[in-house]
């Protein structure tokens, strides 16, 4: 399961993370976010070890989200040693998600 990213722990879990990790800026009402909320799921458990996958819900937490000058969602952030190094906005295929996680890995 995807992990959950709040204001509180964003920065230990993802600025701190010795792994890839793929944000997911969402909410609850926005329908492309639910479109793609399978895939982040299922990515979670395809790179379980290898890279961290979570969501921050975009309502209860505006400190990362205004800090990363998310204004559209679905917004999908993709750090690298605590440094944001890819983006995607909107709703994608899993197989372009998993393009650019790959192109971390490297």
């Amino acid at each position: 399961m995807a992990l959950e990213f709040t204001d509180t722990n964003f920065d230990e879990l993802v600025i701190k993370s010795d792994k890839p990790v793929l944000v997911d800026f969402w909410a609850e009402w926005c329908g492309p976010c639910r479109m793609i909320a399978p895939f982040v799921a299922e990515l979670s458990k395809d790179y379980e070890g290898k890279a961290l996958i979570g969501k921050v819900d975009v309502d209860n937490n505006p400190g990362i989200t205004v800090k990363y000058g998310v204004r559209n969602i679905p917004t999908i952030l993709f750090f690298k040693n605590g440094v944001v190094v890819d983006k995607q906005v909107g709703a994608v295929p899993k197989s372009k998600l998993m393009e650019k996680l790959d192109a971390l890995m490297k």
